[in-house]
């Protein structure tokens, strides 16, 4: 053949070769890790593997891995075109899904609570007509709150909120409430608490003004702004110690919710065993215990869909009164997001330490009420 026809011809070959490859070749990027898809817990932080896989989508258009932010979104954005009760059934759906939501449904449901007394006028009634018990009643939470602070005189009206029934998530709600009123003046907020006259329903309210103290709504930058950083830093497990008999057990119970945030728990999960090693900074005062209970309430909460591993950082506990203590906590948040019966005794089946099995069926007796 001729040398230029050969040239021609080889030209014209290579070149519905190289058509032939575009045609088969996949463009689209692979979708995330399987790992990331069947809800294990992912880190906070960032970077370009992260990214890549918050990116990516499901083929229902939702990312493979929710953050905070595209969840808070997704639902606000539902809300706004349907109503409560259609984002909170989803955020129900997806962190039953997804467990790893657990760990940012509560403050996203907060939000959406927020802002639905502001859609319906602080129609209070009219908020409360959607079920709200996902997250912990998160969204009732944020119902209160808005309430009180729309409130000319909160100091009366947190007393009428829940009335008749003065459910315990209510009363709950109310603690958060007055964190913000009292421009989280700890001293304010118990003031108010105090109102309610009774000790079971000041306890109530106590837990909901340290959950907002120790982790204030995250958009909340005013609140943020406000937690003693400084204190909290220069004494372990401040302000507890200076509380009142009746406030200390709530304070205590959340303190290690704020030791954990500002250890990066997510990134390094060794926190959990050391935070009930620092949970023993309250023997003097008497509150170790509560301490040790909201560790593991927290490890609970942040690990849902790893129980087992759970029940083994309840076990680095040196002494026998603080594993238990940590049981209890890991058994009360379970409960609490797993409303049905069996909910303690599918938690006890899962765990491999025959010690902390043991500890669990012993707890699972306790309908704990602290989110």
């Amino acid at each position: 053949m001729h040398p230029r026809v050969f040239a021609i011809v080889t030209a014209v070959l290579l070149g519905a070769l190289g058509l032939g490859a575009l045609a088969v070749t996949r463009w689209a990027p692979d979708a995330a890790p399987v790992a990331a898809q069947v809800g294990q817990p992912v880190p906070a932080g960032s970077g370009p593997a992260r990214a890549a896989a918050a990116a990516s989508a499901t083929p229902t258009g939702d990312p493979a891995v929710w953050t905070r932010s595209t969840l808070r979104n997704k639902l606000m954005a539902e809300m706004d075109a349907t109503d409560p009760g259609v984002a909170l059934a989803d955020l129900d759906r997806i962190t039953k899904e997804k467990p790893y939501t657990v760990r940012f449904c509560h403050p996203i449901a907060h939000e959406l609570g927020h802002a639905a007394v502001k859609r319906y006028n602080h129609d209070f009634q009219k908020v409360l007509s959607f079920p709200h018990d996902t997250c912990a009643a998160g969204y009732l939470h944020g119902a209160v709150e808005e309430m009180l602070i729309a409130s000319p005189d909160p100091a009366a009206d947190l007393l009428k909120l829940c009335q008749p029934q003065m459910t315990g998530p209510c009363v709950h709600g109310v603690g958060h409430g007055t964190m913000f009123v009292s421009n989280q003046d700890v001293a304010k907020a118990r003031d108010l608490c105090s109102k309610f006259g009774s000790a079971s329903r000041i306890v109530t309210c106590s837990e909901g003004l340290y959950m907002q103290l120790f982790g204030p709504d995250e958009e909340d930058e005013k609140a943020k702004a406000l937690v003693p950083a400084d204190k909290l830093a220069a004494e372990p497990m401040y302000p507890c110690p200076e509380q009142p008999a009746l406030f200390q057990s709530a304070c205590f119970f959340y303190a290690p919710t704020y030791y954990l945030s500002s250890h990066d728990y997510p990134n390094h999960p060794e926190i959990y065993a050391q935070a009930l090693k620092w949970c023993l900074n309250g023997q003097a005062s008497g509150g170790a215990n509560d301490c040790s209970r909201g560790v593991g309430s927290r490890l609970m909460k942040y690990n849902l869909d790893r129980e087992d591993w759970v029940g083994q950082q309840c076990a680095t506990a040196a002494d026998t009164w603080q594993k238990k203590a940590c049981v209890d906590g890991i058994v009360s948040y379970y409960t609490v997001n797993y409303t049905d019966p069996g909910a303690a005794g599918r938690l006890c089946a899962k765990l491999t330490n025959q010690e902390i099995a043991r500890y669990c069926r012993s707890s699972a007796h306790l309908s704990g009420s602290l989110d």
